[in-house]
């Protein structure tokens, strides 16, 4: 029998294992996430070779990738040469194509047994983990997945000898010590990584539930040790191999120092990188030199946007239409807080998966705007009641047959203008929207402090807490002036029958629409105490400041203004807006869809039709082409159009003290690497870190989707949200360059304080430059320690950073290693 001291070791080493696999959250909410972020301590190449032996697949770009690459000129040859020359490789590069040809990317097959035992426990965790789509749940679930399964599964005919799970000990961690009795105490980690990786969108899963837990969790618990029980007992029945690395483990891979992939990558990086950075440095000396435009007239409104990169190509545009600031900043506006929409059923989390809620903030109804709120419940009441029955009638087989017959021919036709003009039903439903008030024309969102919420949240914030969401948003973006309007625009997504909707919404709101959180900074930003507040602190808000939200929706670049509560005084002010905001609408829209094979000039019915198509497998790309984070004053890439391919968030040195540069990299920097890393796995192999094509995907108890009728959850992102063709790819997969305008000693402080984006550096897992205002708008690369790009004239740098061409020493950053 296995001792406390087995089952406390199970426990330990499992917890140990699980780094090795990336949470995955449900699809309804779904958030991007490095796949790989266990492995984030290891060089990027290491981590690479790792994970390739745990799941196969593959970690680096194709071979036809990187020629692609060289043949439309992305990778500069002298990049290319150091590189290769750096690392031991022939620099010739047809050569080195050659050999990177000859590596051999079959996956290793799994055996039968390993197959049947993945089978059945993906079927058994898609019973269990359902979140009310299935008509006949799991028996016995509240017990648990481990116990759920020792009394479920025991009748599985296609499991041999199931019975005998009922005899399994109740110990979950007990039953694997006597599963593993034999297996040398030494091996059970590794054992563990091969069994969490078999599966590891179920994994990601449950890492999800156990890490953030929900209603679900708490009304069904699933753990990592109930879940690799079930497994091992399965294994065990199935006599499938209970350590499957245990040939090979201790094989070395025969690349010189890095993979050649990584040297072709790198200079890939390289020479996108420096494209960028000479950009910003550019545009940081004419900025010194007066080389730009004054800001003397005051703008006649400004915006801040989500660092989303769908908001580069949007503020451009707006830029070109009239006289307006934008500006960048985490899509959340900083207000860490769980929403529960009017009438919802339940709350979200509405801010970035690295941070707790803080607040639950809800929709409290207007007195002044009763009419408007029960126009809104009398439609959506008849509209949901409608829905409900229709599901009914749909899912029941004794009414499914009366239900086509007399609704049959009108259901088709509706299905039919569905499939054929789709851009009709765009209409219908936009006419449907300005008869029906929307929940911002009669709901406030509870800003503040009135009690705590049943989840244990306090409701709304205290006037200290809004005083300080309000300032922090101020002084990250370094704003010393305010115009008439300031607009906080958050931003959704727009699409029809699509499962990974969410991924197409805010990332820094968890998956969900941005609004609320622009609505809740809005309202405290427009609070006279509030106000009167910051101006204590040094911010000068001018009386006629009125602050307002937003909501971008992505895929057809319209722009909802939430401008009920704004003065007569300003109406035409928001006039002015609301057309610059059409003007800027038709320029985005003409420009992705161009992006999109499609004519410009029909691009704004283009996006119309994408959003209201059933069938549309690419409403639009989402955030495909990231692979760069800039941080700095806007005016530093106003005049550059970056190709929807950068994050952009305002910042102003000069107005800091280095507390709102660590919050960029404590938080931005930290997400945006997770999106990228997803978008660069999901690209390189899409099989092993993507979810293969939307076309025969099946969406399963509403926590992910299936390639075909079962097996393991898919993890990242579709093939149609990164390939124009399937030998085409649209997204260029490129590890994440951070350029930041600031000294380089303030750089240099905030990553000794952060060993987290730190470690990402020194890893490879993102690159970061500084560009440096205060010495000649040079640009300093981190490796370990800062060194000046291609320095011409050595110069002794104070703070240890030698800005000649010697590799220089960082004793801060050196002490810290």
């Amino acid at each position: 029998m296995p001792t406390e001291h087995d089952t406390d070791d199970v426990r330990d080493r499992i917890a140990t294992a699980a780094d090795t696999v990336g949470t995955n959250w449900p699809i309804h909410s779904f958030v991007t996430a490095n796949p790989l972020a266990g492995y984030e301590d290891r060089p990027f190449h290491e981590a690479a070779e790792r994970a390739e032996r745990l799941r196969g697949g593959r970690t680096y770009p194709g071979v036809e990738t990187f020629r692609d690459a060289w043949e439309r000129g992305r990778i500069d040859p002298d990049a290319l040469r150091a590189e290769l020359a750096a690392h031991g490789y022939d620099a010739d590069p047809e050569t080195s194509l050659a050999r990177l040809a000859e590596r051999d990317d079959c996956d290793p097959e799994r055996d039968d047994a390993t197959a049947r035992v993945d089978r059945a426990l993906a079927k058994w965790l898609a019973a269990f983990c359902d979140e009310g789509e299935a008509s006949w749940p799991m028996p016995n679930r509240e017990a648990g997945f481990y116990d759920a399964v020792r009394t479920t599964a025991r009748h599985d005919s296609r499991i041999p000898n199931a019975a005998s799970l009922a005899d399994a000990p109740d110990d979950p961690a007990a039953a694997i010590a006597a599963v593993l009795a034999d297996v040398p105490r030494e091996r059970w980690t590794a054992v563990f990584e091969a069994h969490l990786n078999a599966l590891p969108g179920w994994t990601g899963l449950v890492k999800y539930r156990v890490e953030r837990g929900d209603e679900w969790q708490d009304a069904y618990p699933i753990t990592l040790v109930g879940y690799l029980a079930a497994r091992l007992l399965l294994a065990e029945r199935f006599d499938a191999p209970l350590d499957p690395l245990a040939e090979g483990e201790a094989d070395t891979p025969d690349e010189p120092d890095v993979p050649l992939a990584e040297a072709w990558l790198r200079a890939w990086e390289a020479s996108y990188r420096d494209e960028v950075v000479d950009a910003v440095a550019d545009a940081s000396a004419a900025r010194a030199d007066g080389d730009t435009e004054g800001d003397a007239e005051r703008a006649d409104a400004q915006l801040v946007f989500c660092i989303d990169t769908r908001s580069e190509v949007f503020r451009r545009h707006l830029e070109a239409a009239g006289d307006y600031e934008t500006h960048g900043y985490a899509g959340f506006f900083g207000v860490p807080m769980r929403y529960e929409g009017y009438g919802a059923e339940a709350s979200t989390d509405a801010c970035p998966p690295i941070v707790d809620a803080e607040h639950h903030v809800g929709e409290r109804p207007a007195d002044a705007h009763a009419h408007e709120r029960a126009a809104h419940d009398r439609w959506t009441g008849r509209l949901h009641a409608g829905e409900t029955v229709l599901k009914a009638v749909k899912s029941n087989a004794a009414t499914a047959f009366s239900f086509v017959e007399s609704a049959g021919s009108a259901y088709g036709v509706a299905l039919a203008a569905r499939t054929l003009v789709p851009e009709r039903v765009h209409d219908l439903r936009d006419a449907l929207d300005e008869r029906l008030p929307s929940v911002p024309d009669f709901c406030t969102p509870t800003v503040e402090r009135d009690g705590t919420h049943e989840g244990g949240l306090p409701v709304g914030m205290t006037h200290e807490e809004r005083v300080e969401y309000a300032a922090a948003a101020f002084e990250t973006m370094g704003w010393a002036e305010f115009s008439r309007l300031v607009v906080f625009t958050g931003h959704a997504s727009e699409t029809s029958n699509n499962p990974y909707e969410a991924s197409l919404d805010c990332g820094a709101c968890a998956g969900q629409p941005g609004g609320p959180n622009a609505r809740v900074l809005a309202a405290i930003c427009n609070d006279d105490a509030v106000r009167d507040a910051l101006r204590e602190r040094g911010h000068e808000l001018p009386e006629d400041t009125v602050f307002l939200a937003a909501e971008h929706n992505t895929t057809t670049d319209e722009v909802t203004l939430y401008d009920r509560d704004v003065p007569e005084s300003h109406a035409a002010d928001v006039e002015r807006l609301r057309a610059d905001l059409d003007v800027a609408r038709s320029g985005a829209a003409a420009e992705r869809a161009e992006a999109m094979a499609v004519d410009p000039e029909d691009a704004t019915r283009e996006t119309e039709r994408r959003a209201a198509d059933w069938a549309e497998t690419r409403p639009e790309w989402g955030l495909a082409g990231n692979a760069a984070f800039v941080v700095g004053p806007r005016d530093l890439t106003a005049d550059r159009d970056l190709d929807g391919r950068a994050f952009l968030h305002s910042y102003d040195w000069e107005r800091d003290d280095g507390d709102a540069l660590a919050d960029i990299f404590a938080g931005p920097v930290v997400v945006t690497q997770w999106i990228n890393a997803q978008y660069y796995f999901s690209t390189v192999d899409n099989a092993a870190y993507g979810s293969g094509s939307k076309v025969t995907q099946n969406p399963v108890g509403n926590v992910g989707v299936y390639q075909g009728n079962g097996g393991d959850l898919m993890t990242g992102l579709p093939l149609q949200s990164l390939m124009a063709a399937d030998d085409d790819p649209y997204h260029q997969p490129l590890r994440l360059s951070v350029v930041v305008h600031a000294p380089v000693e303030r750089v240099r402080d905030v990553l000794a304080d952060n060993e987290h984006v730190r470690t990402l550096c020194e890893n490879g897992w993102l690159s970061l430059t500084v560009v440096d205002p205060t010495r000649g708008h040079d640009a300093y690369e981190y490796d370990g320690e800062f060194a000046r790009v291609e320095a011409t004239e050595p110069e002794a740098d104070p703070e240890g950073v030698d800005a000649g061409d010697a590799a220089p020493t960082d004793p801060l950053l050196a002490a810290d290693d």
